[in-house]
């Protein structure tokens, strides 16, 4: 159990922070929003409290996109014309009193699927625009390892404390802006505030497949084999993840021709 809670999202993180490098911010937010890290938190919530916890827990991570657009918002326009640090004081203050707030509503799959919703339309709507930045940006190693060390401890935190934590707070936990605010950080130093708004607004697009996987998971846990469940769940989010992005990139007027992200 410790050597999964220590490997399987620092993997998941290295493969995302790597295609920021290979294929550019747009990509690195749209892949970022697979539940990579939320979904082997979730799978650790249910092998240590079986798949009625877990089921309840990711009706909560699907309430918790909406905390994490409100990180998004509040970073995004901050970092236009303040540094890192005050940008990521804003987005934490937003994601907290926005989970504060989550964490009171009913917990119910209509409700959850209704904030997410809006969610992913506020993200749409009120993030700032920024111009295209091109891929192929530089990544240090110390950025990756300090990405992978991060996520390895959340990881450890949200299922050591899930007992105490309940599934209600083990679930909003789960969907941590602990990627966004890593490769936040790490782009705006690094690339500037351009950069970072085109990521988020790439995040936005890869909502749908999160809260995707977290429907399947809410529905299927306890009624079926939970690894049947995850299975379907992450093949779900895989088919809608691919799904988006071609829809995407034909509104775009380019999805006739090939492109490096296609």
């Amino acid at each position: 159990m410790l050597a999964l809670k220590l490997t399987l999202v620092p993997l998941f993180l290295l493969i995302v922070s790597m295609s920021g490098k290979w294929w550019g911010p747009a990509v690195a937010g749209w892949l970022a929003a697979l539940p990579v890290v939320a979904g082997p938190i979730l799978w650790l919530l249910v092998l240590q409290h079986g798949p009625a916890f877990g089921a309840r827990a990711a009706m909560l991570s699907l309430y918790a996109i909406f905390a994490v657009e409100a990180y998004n918002f509040a970073y995004a326009w901050t970092c236009r014309g303040r540094p890192w640090w005050v940008s990521l004081a804003a987005g934490l203050c937003a994601w907290g009193g926005t989970a504060v707030v989550l964490s009171m509503l009913p917990v119910s799959l209509a409700w959850a699927l209704g904030v997410a919703l809006v969610a992913v339309l506020f993200g749409q709507s009120f993030l700032p625009r920024s111009k295209a930045v091109a891929g192929g940006a530089p990544l240090a190693r110390a950025d990756l390892a300090g990405r992978m060390f991060a996520g390895a401890a959340l990881t450890f935190f949200v299922t050591a404390l899930s007992t105490r934590l309940g599934p209600a707070w083990s679930g909003l936990f789960a969907v941590f802006p602990l990627l966004g605010s890593v490769l936040s950080v790490s782009s705006h130093r690094a690339h500037g505030a351009d950069f970072v708004v085109t990521m988020m607004r790439g995040m936005v697009l890869g909502r749908f497949s999160f809260a995707a996987f977290c429907v399947v998971l809410a529905l299927g846990l306890g009624r079926e084999s939970s690894a049947l469940v995850f299975a379907v769940a992450v093949a779900v989010a895989l088919l809608v993840q691919w799904s988006s992005r071609r829809i995407a990139l034909f509104a775009s007027g380019s999805g006739s021709r090939p492109t490096a992200a296609g």
